[in-house]
């Protein structure tokens, strides 16, 4: 970005400058061009490292099932779109590469286990999940090819985060783990008290983890030196998203809370009075309101600074799940093996797909196309 800030400021500056605009121009262009195209990728768990699931690629009103791969087991990995291509990962054992245009595949890459929910993220070529033997995967973007392993102490569920040239992960062994992102090797590792099932969103330089140890941490990405700590007393497994100085997440004692990261409080908290059941949907964030799906069946949408249920949509089965979102539309899958298009303001379904399996991956949305995989091994792809 600062490369293109740099580039946008000369070619502003040398507009007037006859021959020497003319050199700059197509310089200007391409790097333009690079940051469009990269902004309608969909890299990582949740789109962003802030894991606010909002999209920013426009998809039709109107809905159409393009293409459908046949992975053979579960897919419960979220997937990454980068450069047209999908990569996900199943209970296969393989992390999977396919042509977002027509579904037909591209590579696959042999791990040693299944891969549970670690849902693969694509920076500089590299593509990195981890699986359930506990080793994390870079793999070539190319060709499928790998580049290194490294090898934790146990299960990886988590997502991997790329940022600063560094792989952000955790791991059930109770750490959360720096890694080189060329080589794989271990900047550092921070211990917690219990397994690391969050994926870590990332604002500021630091790495947030909502903890199984209850407690919610701040971890700085240069040097693994621990900045925020603040207890929550609930067990999450849900993944925090982060909207100014505020997070949110849902846990296992069915609340969603809401803490300013700024002064480390509270700021509300929010159950289902009627059926209180465990929150596992990472929450999407957006026009002041919070969204998740509950063991409750039910998609909530909150007000992000009160807490106040704004709508409920109720579904046939738990929603895992988690939410993403592009103009005033929520996509959304649900176990009952529906997928759900609801409006924004009012929660009223707008379209649904019956995909006949569990839908407990999350949707990634690139180029107009949004991608989910079931628990049936099949992975789908919308568009127009």
């Amino acid at each position: 970005m600062r490369v293109l800030e740099r580039a946008q400021s000369k070619f502003f500056a040398t507009q007037r400058s006859g021959p020497r605009w003319h050199k700059l121009q197509p310089v200007w262009l391409l790097l333009a061009a690079c940051a469009l195209h990269a902004a309608d990728d969909w890299p990582q768990f949740r789109g962003n490292p802030s894991l606010t699931g909002i999209a920013t690629s426009a998809v039709p009103k109107n809905l159409k099932l393009l293409w459908t791969f046949e992975a053979g087991d579960s897919i419960e990995s979220s997937a990454a779109i980068v450069d047209g291509t999908v990569y996900v990962g199943s209970q296969t054992s393989e992390l999977i590469a396919v042509n977002l245009a027509d579904g037909k595949l591209k590579w696959k890459y042999k791990v040693m286990d299944g891969i549970g929910e670690s849902s693969p993220a694509v920076a500089e070529g590299v593509v990195v999940v981890g699986d359930l033997s506990g080793v994390v995967h870079g793999v070539s973007a190319k060709d499928g090819k790998g580049i290194w392993t490294f090898a934790a102490s146990s299960e990886v569920k988590a997502s991997p985060v790329i940022v600063d040239g560094k792989v952000v992960i955790g791991s059930y062994d109770g750490n959360l783990y720096a890694l080189g992102l060329k080589d794989g090797k271990v900047v550092w590792q921070f211990r917690t008290n219990g397994p690391v099932h969050a994926t870590a969103s990332v604002a500021a330089g630091l790495a947030y983890i909502s903890g199984c140890d209850g407690v919610l941490r701040g971890i700085r990405i240069a040097d693994g030196k621990e900045m925020v700590q603040i207890k929550t007393g609930s067990y999450t497994g849900a993944s925090p998203a982060l909207a100014g100085d505020a997070t949110y997440f849902g846990t296992f004692d069915n609340v969603v809370l809401a803490f300013n990261l700024k002064i480390k409080k509270p700021l509300w908290q929010f159950e289902n009075p009627a059926k209180p059941f465990p929150f596992y949907s990472s929450a999407a964030i957006v026009g002041g309101k919070v969204i998740l799906g509950g063991r409750d069946k039910y998609v909530h949408c909150l007000d992000a600074k009160t807490g106040k249920e704004l709508w409920s949509v109720l579904t046939r089965s738990r929603v895992e799940s988690s939410p993403a979102v592009v103009e005033g539309r929520v996509y959304v899958g649900s176990n009952d093996g529906r997928f759900y298009v609801l409006d924004v303001s009012t929660g009223a379904k707008l379209w649904e797909f019956n995909a006949g399996a569990p839908l407990s991956a999350s949707p990634a949305i690139a180029e107009g196309r949004i991608v989910i995989g079931s628990q049936d091994g099949k992975l789908y792809c919308f568009g127009a």
